[in-house]
């Protein structure tokens, strides 16, 4: 669910509100329908005034030491460095909710740095949420163009690109006590189940030769670029998409050597709880089945296509029930009577995969009759028809074994091509498509329970595709290994604070996409306001610019309140 802006005309005037908008999908296509609408704010809110109680991390931001009155020259008040304010002070917010300023406070001890590496960390994490871009663009342009040295009280002049290196080199270490503390602190903030634990894996790629990173090399590429080198990043979150951790390996280890690590790793961290491991088919094989029974484990896991055939008597009756709109699913015992397997059939995906059959076999079928009519018209070399129907069949693999083709000679030596279509691999065809199946040794569980916990898979696929798209891990920049860590550490650190956001959304009512709420936000500015004087003394105060009615309106559903200015400085 995500919000949408929307307005409406009462009595000649213009009010603004949001709609709570849900996709959902019909036989015809996705459609959306609207769930709540949000608005009919009051005046307080519509000015996003600080309300009474307002905690101490806020109240700071209003002090000011600006005389009650004094006579000002209207003609020359003026207006300068307008910065972004929303996104930074909404990102601070969440930074201080998640008590990440004390944690990295008492971890990252002093070592006489002009600047203390916990505000340098805190630069690095916001910048990634706010601006994501090199440290070099972010010392040289966000940073100043930002509220962030008022928020974090680090002079704009003090941000360079070695220091927030540096800082990189000094948060690496302390990897793992800051997903402990995370793991902690989001379980208080939304009773967090970590019973269910989702295991993806994806890859980034570098720019660069990355020659001195020995975990930079060439592999299978999700980002469709085997021409650069790669790391596989390996991440590991609840059913609700929040993240618990991540491991970062060498980009040609293949995904399924990668499962007994990280699962050892996970409960070497938080211990051996009774947690479900839900995993895709290509990361599981028959030996990491057999370890993870051996050891007590509990799992959903995908399995091959090639499965389906163990099932095709179920798979041909009548025994389906159905689960949700669109998905049937049947449950049949294993053979030792320790594991189920699940059949799950979807419409859409059945819809999906005949029409991709059906493309496939009609491009085949043209291709032929073209051949054919070639070898009619003039005389070929069948070495040179058989490569040709050779990548006929390549290029359209989905139905490539739906077709017998012979290529022959006629009493000249000339190529001739004849082909057949299988009745058998047709009918295999129509009843598979849209089909998959599961398999789990969680024998008391119901189908429809199996097939949702493993659907939660895409919470992890949503992960990386935030993290690559909206906060930019890739492509990766840094050379030395240590800083490529650091790097995915920062984009792990702002993944949270994106999370945590979507979970305070979903809490008041906002949906569960915060995209939409943080870009609102974000437009926030924030100004310098000169008042000159008579006598010669020229005022400044730092004001946050009125919300509009929109914004207003999701401040208040939020439960935050602007600072309407921040400490008045005198020239």
């Amino acid at each position: 669910m995500y919000v949408r802006r929307c307005y409406r005309k009462w009595k000649g005037k213009r009010y603004g509100y949001w709609a709570l908008v849900e996709s959902y999908r019909t036989a015809r296509g996705p459609r959306q329908r609207v769930v709540a609408h949000l608005g009919d704010v009051d005046e307080h809110g519509r000015m996003a005034l600080p309300a009474e109680g307002t905690p101490a991390q806020q109240q700071s931001l209003y002090d000011s030491h600006a005389p009650e009155w004094v006579e000002v020259d209207l003609a020359r008040v003026r207006v300068e460095r307008t910065r972004d304010f929303g996104g930074p002070w909404l990102g601070y917010t969440l930074l201080q909710r998640l008590d990440l300023p004390r944690f990295l406070a008492e971890t990252l001890r002093p070592d006489g740095a002009d600047i203390p590496w916990p505000a340098m960390a805190m630069v690095l994490v916001l910048g990634r949420l706010c601006a994501p871009s090199s440290e070099l663009h972010l010392a040289e342009h966000v940073y100043d163009g930002s509220a962030l040295p008022d928020l974090l009280g680090v002079p704009a002049a003090k941000v360079n690109e070695d220091r927030l290196y540096r800082a990189l080199d000094h948060l690496l270490p302390h990897k793992a006590a800051l997903e402990q503390h995370l793991k902690a602190r989001l379980g208080e903030l939304f009773q967090v189940q970590y019973d269910l634990l989702l295991y993806d894996v994806t890859s980034t790629y570098f720019e660069g030769d990355a020659a001195k990173n020995p975990q930079a090399q060439r592999g299978y590429s999700r980002d469709h670029r085997p021409d650069c080198k790669q790391v596989n990043l390996a991440l590991v979150v609840t059913r609700e998409g929040l993240p618990l951790g991540y491991e970062l390996f060498a980009g040609n280890k293949a995904d399924v050597t990668t499962l007994r690590e990280i699962v050892t790793t996970m409960e070497e961290r938080y211990g051996k709880a009774d947690r479900i491991w839900v995993l895709d088919r290509g990361l599981v094989s028959e030996d990491h089945i057999t370890w993870l029974k051996a050891h007590g484990r509990r799992y959903i896991v995908g399995t091959p296509k090639t499965l389906l055939r163990r099932f095709e008597r179920e798979l041909a009756s009548a025994a389906w029930s159905q689960i949700q709109n669109g998905v049937e699913a049947q449950v049949c015992a294993g053979p030792d009577g320790d594991e189920v397997f699940v059949l799950c059939r979807s419409g859409a995906r059945q819809a999906k995969e005949r029409a991709m059959h059906d493309r496939f076999e009609r491009r085949i079928a043209e291709g032929l009759e073209k051949l054919a009519a070639a070898c009619q018209r003039r005389a070929h070399s069948p070495v040179a028809i058989a490569q040709r129907v050779g990548r006929l069949l390549g290029q359209n693999s989905r139905a490539a074994k739906l077709f017998e083709v012979d290529v022959g000679t006629d009493p000249q030596g000339a190529a001739t091509v004849q082909w057949t279509t299988s009745a058998a691999w047709r009918d295999w065809s129509r009843l598979s498509e849209g089909c998959y199946v599961l398999r789990s040794n969680l024998t008391d569980w119901a189908a429809a329970d199996l097939w949702t916990a493993y659907i939660h898979l895409t919470d992890a696929e949503t992960a990386f595709r935030i993290q690559k798209s909206d906060l930019q891990l890739r492509p990766i920049w840094h050379q030395k290994e240590a800083r490529v860590q650091a790097h995915i550490l920062v984009c792990f650190l702002a993944y949270v604070l994106w999370k945590t956001l979507a979970r305070w959304c979903h809490a008041v009512g906002l949906g569960d996409e915060p995209r939409k709420v943080f870009a609102e936000l974000h437009a926030i500015r924030l100004v310098d306001v000169v008042l000159p004087t008579r006598t010669g003394l020229e005022l400044r105060k730092r004001c946050v610019s009125r919300p509009t009615e929109h914004q207003a309106l999701l401040l208040q559903q939020l439960g935050l309140s602007l600072p309407t200015h921040l400490e008045a400085v005198a020239v």
